[in-house]
């Protein structure tokens, strides 16, 4: 635990910078630590939640706005458990990849035990490459769920999304963003922590910037960024992710003291535009297909 301790004490820490991940690193990650988070988790492998996880699925419905008869690309699937949740609450059809053979496995050994209005599948694979798996425009929604930090080429993986998303389509990103340095003090200490994160979690924690950028570069037409809206009643607290760190003895926070949140969980909602871009470039504001379709 000195360890973690350190990194709150006060001065001139020099950060660490974060080692560009591959995917196969972030594979064993998850082929070594599964049965870990599933016994802390279950199996709504998501550090920002409610206290009843599935009142926070059903959030993730609404604001991505899922619907009966869409076909969702689940990115970063984990052991399947929104994939499951939303097959069967809708008749969708949700497409779950994980780059874990142990994830891959148990995703798919726990479908005999669901109840579907929709179907869910899974594909071990790496999500850099969901245009070569499934092909382009074909997806109605592709959402990230606290898998978007483990890629180490966001750019990419963002512009992928883009391709594999039909026209109208929306991709729908809930992570945590590093923190802007309120101060060249604190900023130190937030490098440092997040730094910590990466290591610890085979994670690159996003800049907000970067991603924005990628997205405005590529023409989504931006809805909304914000914090997610959970009742403080309802509202987990991160105490299941604390936990999961003393069992890893990792960055367990053992005093609120002095200490700096590193990082902010946003939820970032894009659509592809619904018309075609390079023959109409006139056009900026439509941004629901129900416009262009004049219904």
């Amino acid at each position: 635990m000195q360890k973690f301790l350190n990194l709150f004490k006060s001065g001139p820490v020099a950060p660490q910078k974060t080692q560009a991940l591959n995917s196969a690193e972030v594979a064993a990650f998850y082929n070594n630590t599964t049965d870990k988070f599933l016994e802390v988790y279950g199996e709504i492998i998501q550090a920002f939640r409610t206290n009843n996880v599935y009142d926070y699925l059903d959030y993730t419905i609404q604001n991505a706005e899922l619907k009966d008869g869409q076909k969702i690309l689940d990115a970063g699937c984990g052991v399947g458990g929104p994939a499951y949740y939303f097959a069967s609450k809708l008749n969708v059809q949700v497409e779950g990849i994980t780059i874990s053979d142990v994830q891959f496995e148990k995703a798919n050994a726990a479908k005999t035990t669901k109840t579907l209005l929709g179907t869910a599948n899974f594909t071990k694979g790496d999500y850099h490459d969901m245009d070569k798996i499934y092909g382009t425009e074909v997806f109605d929604r592709v959402v990230f769920l606290e898998s978007f930090g483990h890629s180490g080429n966001k750019p990419l993986l963002i512009e992928k999304a883009f391709k594999v998303l039909k026209p109208g389509g929306v991709l729908y990103i809930k992570d945590l963003f590093k923190r802007e340095h309120p101060n060249p003090e604190d900023g130190v200490l937030i490098d440092k922590i997040v730094a910590e994160i990466d290591r610890a979690y085979c994670y690159h924690v996003a800049d907000l910037h970067e991603v924005l950028a990628t997205m405005r570069r590529l023409n989504f037409i931006i809805l909304f960024v914000k914090t997610p809206e959970v009742k403080v009643g309802e509202f987990e607290h991160l105490t299941i992710s604390n936990n999961f760190q003393e069992l890893f003895d990792i960055a367990k926070i053992i005093s609120w003291e002095d200490y700096i949140f590193p990082v902010d969980f946003y939820e970032i909602k894009v659509m592809k535009p619904p018309f075609d871009l390079s023959k109409q470039k006139h056009l900026y504001f439509l941004n629901r297909p129900e416009v262009v379709e004049g219904n």
